[in-house]
């Protein structure tokens, strides 16, 4: 296995396709997982099971833990502050943007780059740093747009020596959920495994119950939700209510929003 790739795998459903992205290409790969202080933390428990599921299935897979509560604790967000309530909503509209963690992606990629970049050097092979970003990000997230991470690998490489060695992966960037789900089926076919336990260990909810059930009614849920729809698959995390009251939910926010703009 010649091909490297490290990535950071949050736990939720983007970063989870990607990993089975890269396994089903036959890629080493090697995650960092964060810990930024965020209220659902859940995710991170997530990341381990998929991790286990795939040991069980006998294939290894690298992950480390990055602890960066102390720093992203001084930062302004509804997803790390307890006294700011997540928005629930549409997406893309304004008040999501009250999830945004300022820089968090820049932060992310940054600590990746140094781990390829030192993984690149001592095993004298070239790293692909995989990133889960879509087009459905890009509205509310500015950290998720391709001319950001364009440059901000320019500036990587202008910073390091023998930069030569890292690329950026971004392979769901002009794609959106829909588009992360349907690549996920062709590489969980490839592997063998089984689609629901995969995906029942993920979280996208930004504000879980005390269970850890979705809620079905924050931005990122609802983007979840119609995916899964779309691909004609019940999604198998679970939600504080039935599917299909969560899906006629979703479907009806998606229909709201559109009759606004």
């Amino acid at each position: 296995m010649n091909k490297i790739a490290v990535m950071a795998l949050s736990g939720g459903m983007d970063s989870t396709g990607l990993l089975l992205h890269f396994l089903a290409r036959n890629y080493e790969v090697h995650t960092i997982s964060y810990d930024y202080g965020q209220k659902h933390k859940i995710e991170l428990e997530r990341a381990k099971a998929n991790i286990a599921y795939l040991l069980e299935n006998n294939i290894r897979v690298t992950q480390r833990i990055v602890d960066l509560q102390s720093a992203i604790s001084i930062f302004n967000s509804a997803l790390t502050i307890e006294d700011l309530e997540i928005p629930e909503g549409h997406y893309e509209e304004e008040q999501m943007k009250q999830t945004v963690v300022p820089n968090r992606n820049a932060i992310f990629a940054s600590i990746l780059y140094g781990y390829a970049l030192s993984t690149a050097t001592k095993q004298d092979k070239n790293v692909k740093i995989g990133l889960g970003v879509h087009s459905g990000d890009h509205e509310i997230y500015p950290d998720c747009r391709p001319e950001f991470y364009e440059d901000l690998e320019k500036a990587f490489q202008i910073g390091n020596w023998e930069s030569e060695k890292v690329s950026f992966y971004l392979p769901y960037v002009k794609g959106d959920k829909e588009t992360i789900l349907r690549d996920a089926e062709d590489s969980i076919e490839k592997l063998n495994l089984d689609f629901d336990t995969i995906f029942a260990n993920t979280n996208t909810s930004y504000n879980p119950d005390e269970k850890g059930r979705s809620s079905g009614k924050s931005g990122a849920d609802i983007e979840r939700i119609l995916a899964f729809n779309a691909v004609g698959r019940k999604d198998p995390v679970s939600y504080v209510d039935s599917w299909p009251k969560i899906l006629e939910h979703a479907i009806q926010v998606e229909k709201n929003y559109k009759e606004k703009i």
